[in-house]
């Protein structure tokens, strides 16, 4: 089974960095989860601080293994490297008719990889 539009395009931003194409995958109001942020962040703007972060500390090392697909929806499953902290996490993924994104879900493990991400994602967007 080919990857879903939505899914498609987002593993053209990981390789890319583009942040013009990032922007075109996010609805207006998507709301992006984080593992370290206990309220769903809402909208474009901050949905685009939060992944453009991501981008930056997650990337290095990103390597996506396995997706699960559903009509609206997709689940990726990734692993990185921080400062020698293997981190294992999956991207959730809820799409809408025009296969642009309306939520985006990261949950990752372990503790001591979920301190490294927070600690690092905290520095770039303070940036």
């Amino acid at each position: 089974m080919s990857a879903p539009a939505a899914v498609a395009t987002w593993h053209e931003i990981v390789r890319t960095n583009d942040r013009e194409l990032l922007q075109s995958l996010l609805t207006d109001d998507v709301v992006f989860r984080s593992p370290a942020v206990h309220t769903p962040q809402a909208g474009r703007a901050l949905t685009t601080m939060y992944l453009e972060a991501a981008l930056v500390v997650l990337g290095p090392n990103l390597q996506y293994h396995r997706e699960w697909f559903g009509t609206d929806s997709a689940v990726l499953e990734f692993t990185t490297v921080i400062d020698d902290v293997e981190i294992h996490g999956v991207d959730i993924m809820t799409w809408g008719d025009d296969d642009r994104l309306v939520d985006f879900a990261v949950m990752v493990r372990p503790q001591k990889g979920l301190a490294k991400v927070i600690e690092r994602m905290g520095a770039e967007i303070a940036r």
